[in-house]
């Protein structure tokens, strides 16, 4: 979310340094694995994981001091007509806080390029090592459309949609989280730190402490944890906790997921827990290793949108967007990428009933809905889209004019220009998330408004509403309570508007992408290893 996207790609200057040697001396043949199977093992089994062991390792003189682990890669790849792979950097706090200082540690970026079936080999971009992961087609319906996102997605989210276990899913999911830890453990130097992201490599922790028990290991989870009672579900409960554990530090968005991740290992697995602190192994088996649980709320690159959002031409095209729309007395903005978690249809009836009821009318009050599309290849997203497009379609029929829509629906991703646009135009934001890890608009539109203008509505659901305190916060479920919000942000007078956003961008400032990203690991780097206690 931060900046332009730049040009990266493999140099044709020589490098600035050396090239690393990306060497396997590390993966020790016929190796342990936790969750079954050899170092040489290509079959994944579904069998309950076991404690890891230390294998005798040669980690690479040369390998980088911050590895970052993450499904996918920095970069975009398109692919010309000629058959020539040209890169881009892809928009993104996480990518934009952690470049600066992997330029400076010496650092490397594993993940997935986004397209199936491709080969590439590592290349460097800024001083920053690209090492990428091959996935076949196959494994991207399996692991990502499949375990990752049709079980832990809606798992992980409270249950929003039921999620599905398949063993075919888990099995694909393990291997695939093998070869990540494998990829991170080959590029790692001695006693370097690697930073393991999200629920698509939960495994990826115990896997790469069982190759590479020298390395520092935290991870940070950007979507919801549950409850026990629904994290239970799960076939694999069991296996999925323990991979977490290889971390030293696992980091979460709200202080309630951390509570939930630690109630689940108390309940659901064989380690001691006291506060924050988790104690695995024992002094008379194996030596003990402490594993803090925390939360780190995740944030964005404020002064960047902040001084995006104060040029002419951001402030010109705003003025553009309204007269587009015609002008309308209030205009009330959603954001979100089309999905069930996001709460566009709770959102979209509630406007449909204060048209219907009176409270409002179009086009004097109007509504834009960007919904920006959302693994379109995964059935029940297809449904959703559909049910969206209807409810739009049914609502203007009923409240529209000619030429002028109650909602404007907009099923398209745009660049950070044009959505900072949006939110100087919008007098209202609407962050309706049934659940969300954090919701990083809300805090868009905030550092957007340098105006100090504009209310924001936020769900009581998403982790951003722990800090935006000031916002107008609504339960989604809620569809009258949801209505009166509305209208309370609509009929909010000029003072309390500013007295609101000032607010809550004071707390968006000192809070940035690189504040959260230097606490987490500075935390990680203060923990104690092995041997010793907290």
């Amino acid at each position: 979310m931060l900046a332009r996207a730049t040009a990266w790609g493999p140099p044709a200057r020589p490098p600035s340094r050396p090239r690393r040697a990306f060497t396997r001396a590390c993966l020790p043949p016929g190796g342990r694995l936790p969750y079954g199977g050899t170092v040489n093992s290509a079959e994944p089994t579904d069998r309950p994981a076991a404690p890891p062991t230390e294998p005798e390792h040669d980690a690479p003189d040369d390998g980088a001091d911050l590895v970052v682990v993450a499904n996918r890669l920095p970069v975009d790849m398109t692919v010309e007509s000629d058959g020539t792979r040209t890169f881009t950097r892809s928009p993104g706090g996480l990518v934009t806080a952690l470049a600066p200082l992997m330029r400076k540690e010496d650092g490397a970026w594993v993940g997935w390029v986004g397209t199936p079936d491709v080969e590439l080999e590592p290349f460097e971009e800024d001083s920053i090592d690209i090492v990428p992961v091959t996935l076949s087609a196959d494994e991207v319906e399996l692991y990502y459309e499949g375990f990752a996102n049709g079980t832990l997605w809606p798992l992980l989210h409270d249950a929003v949609v039921d999620p599905e276990f398949h063993r075919t899913w888990w099995n694909a999911y393990v291997a695939v989280n093998r070869r990540f830890a494998r990829r991170a453990a080959e590029v790692a130097a001695p006693g370097a730190t690697v930073w393991v992201q999200d629920y698509q490599l939960l495994l990826v922790p115990n896997l790469l402490r069982a190759l590479r028990p020298d390395l520092r290991i935290g991870f940070f989870l950007h979507i919801p944890f549950p409850p026990v009672e629904i994290f239970a579900q799960l076939p694999w409960r069991k296996q999925v906790l323990e991979g977490l554990l290889g971390a030293d530090l696992i980091g979460t968005q709200r202080a309630s997921d951390a509570g939930n991740v630690l109630r689940a290992i108390r309940r659901l697995t064989d380690v001691t827990t006291r506060g924050q602190v988790v104690t695995v192994g024992s002094r008379w088996t194996r030596p003990e290793r402490h594993v803090r649980v925390a939360a780190f709320p995740i944030s964005i690159d404020t002064a960047a949108i902040a001084e995006l959002a104060a040029t002419p031409e951001i402030e010109q095209r705003a003025r553009q967007i309204r007269h587009d729309l015609g002008d309308p007395d209030v205009m009330l903005l959603g954001v979100d990428r089309l999905d069930y978690t996001k709460g566009i249809r709770h959102r979209l009836k509630a406007f449909g009933e204060l048209l219907a009821d009176g409270k409002v009318a179009a086009p004097d009050v109007t509504l834009v809905q960007v919904a920006s599309p959302s693994r379109e290849a995964v059935e029940r997203y297809k449904v959703l889209r559909d049910e969206v497009e209807v409810t739009v379609g049914r609502i203007n029929g009923d409240h529209g004019a000619l030429g002028r829509a109650a909602i404007h629906y907009l099923h398209h991703s745009y660049p950070l220009e044009e959505m900072v646009a949006m939110y100087r135009a919008a007098d209202v934001m609407l962050v309706t998330a049934l659940r969300d890890g954090m919701n990083l608009v809300a805090k868009e539109y905030v550092a957007a408004r340098v105006d100090l203008d504009g209310v924001l509505v936020l769900s009581e659901f998403a982790g951003a509403a722990d800090e935006l305190t000031q916002a107008v916060i609504v339960n989604p479920h809620d569809i009258d309570g949801m209505k009166s919000a509305i209208l309370e942000a609509i009929g909010m007078n000029p003072r309390e508007r500013r007295r609101r956003m000032r607010a809550l961008r004071r707390k968006v400032v000192d809070s940035d992408v690189q504040h959260w990203a230097s606490s987490f690991l500075g935390t990680l780097q203060a923990m104690p290893r092995r041997d010793t206690h907290v």
